[in-house]
């Protein structure tokens, strides 16, 4: 089966099995109720006992409640996968497969939270209002450049994680698949010419996140739409005004102050990576053949890459991702959101940021021991990362006094593996009791 048939197939299977499970994802009590005596105890008279404790120390939620392992997915569906604008119920399907996945892989209980507003800063309003009852707000799907505003807003103002992951998600883990695809052609940071084609949330978080992790910012050039981003480009006054972020990469980067079009960037770049338009074609096979020997190609649009794998292979790149599961090197945030945040959850930190992304991002590279072309990150497969990136994560948020909870790289490491092997088992349990439906007509999905 050809690229576009598969792709085609898939549609058409997750339309027919949403219809038939109506929701990917509910809520079941996970206390014991022996009796209606039990509910003196879990509700009235006993728990007014536990919100008077709360009441005195707003901090013992975390303790006393499901709030330590609770994630708000939020979304205006304003930017949703390679769709657009489509709004909050159509937002829906894809904050319940994030929950889903938060879940299965990292044991978080996540409630997807699509909501209709009007501004920046009423979104702002709805997070700070939900702040009591969750551990952490995972920001999904917001158009650029209203996704920087809230993000920076809420991270500054409260008390619990605020995480972008279309911006640092998926920065993470490119990051995670950089550090390996020059491990494969031995190259090093410093020296490694980067071009980050598309300058929405992902790639300008990318950026930030490369500088931290060491690559030079005079060594990356930033393209759009309207071409190679730099200081005289014609619409610099109006993006410091309306975009302030990518301006001020448009000042820091592009050493060599190159201008014009995006594929003139190409010629003697190391590394490509592209949040761009859905292709195939956005992406050129001649423009790569202009980059260096071993070049590596990151064509992370979904649901279509900006150029099939193999195409950029016959145009001379050595290494190929793509943000797809039925490819070779799947460069997707899936592997590194279950973990961060039950990293986060784990020791009740107050915020996330670059320096906790970068350690994240390098307990992901080193899971792979021995990474070659087509392995430079691990796969979905690989439960066992998730208690590394959440021990690492949880770790740092100590080191950088953000955490209200402490505990050793290997009590951490503890605390995560228990818990994700617990929900592992109860899941697969539930599916062999057949609590949990097969698919349509007995289908056993094995691919």
């Amino acid at each position: 089966m050809d690229d576009i048939s598969r792709t085609e197939e898939f549609n058409r299977e997750a339309i027919a099995y949403s219809e038939y499970y109506k929701g990917k994802i509910q809520v079941l009590p996970k206390v014991p109720v022996r009796g209606l005596q039990d509910f003196s105890f879990w509700y009235t008279p006993g728990v007014a006992a536990v919100s008077l404790k709360i009441a005195k120390d707003r901090d013992s939620s975390f303790e006393l409640t499901g709030r330590w392992n609770s994630v708000a997915i939020l979304t205006d569906g304003s930017r949703v996968l390679g769709l657009g604008n489509v709004g909050p119920e159509a937002a829906m399907p894809v904050m319940e497969g994030k929950s889903l996945i938060f879940n299965v892989l990292g044991a978080v209980n996540a409630v997807p939270v699509p909501i209709r507003i009007g501004s920046r800063e009423e979104f702002i309003g709805v997070a700070k209002a939900l702040e009591p009852t969750f551990g952490g707000f995972n920001l999904e799907d917001i158009e650029s450049p209203k996704c920087f505003y809230i993000l920076e807003t809420l991270q500054k103002s409260l008390s619990i994680p605020a995480w972008h992951d279309d911006q640092l998600g998926t920065a993470c883990i490119t990051l995670a698949g950089v550090i390996n695809a020059l491990r494969v052609i031995n190259k090093k940071i410093e020296d490694t010419r980067v071009v980050l084609l598309g300058s929405g949330a992902a790639n300008i978080a990318a950026a930030h996140l490369l500088a931290a992790a060491g690559f030079k910012k005079g060594n990356m050039i930033l393209a759009d739409s309207k071409g190679i981003l730099e200081p005289e480009r014609e619409d610099m006054d109006s993006l410091m005004i309306n975009n302030p972020w990518k301006y001020e990469l448009a000042m820091q980067t592009n050493s060599e102050r190159l201008k014009g079009p995006s594929e003139k960037a190409f010629k003697g770049a190391d590394v490509i990576i592209s949040a761009s338009k859905p292709g195939p074609g956005t992406i050129k096979p001649e423009w790569i053949k202009t980059m260096n020997n071993d070049g590596i190609v990151f064509a992370l649009a979904n649901p279509i890459p900006e150029i099939w794998p193999e195409e950029a292979k016959k145009a001379g790149a050595k290494i190929v991702a793509t943000g797809r599961g039925d490819f070779p090197n799947q460069v997707n945030n899936s592997l590194v959101f279950p973990g961060v945040f039950r990293g986060v959850l784990d020791a009740r930190a107050k915020g996330v940021n670059f320096d906790i992304m970068v350690a994240a991002s390098y307990e992901i590279a080193n899971f792979v021991k021995n990474p070659d072309e087509d392995h430079i990150v691990p796969t979905m497969d690989d439960w066992e990362l998730y208690p590394s990136v959440a021990s690492a994560v949880a770790s740092k948020t100590v080191e950088m006094g953000l955490a209200r909870k402490t505990n050793s790289r290997e009590g951490f490491y503890k605390t995560a593996q228990e818990l994700i092997e617990f929900n592992r088992n109860m899941f697969l349990k539930m599916m062999d009791e057949k609590l949990i439906r097969d698919l349509p007509g007995g289908i056993k999905n094995e691919r």
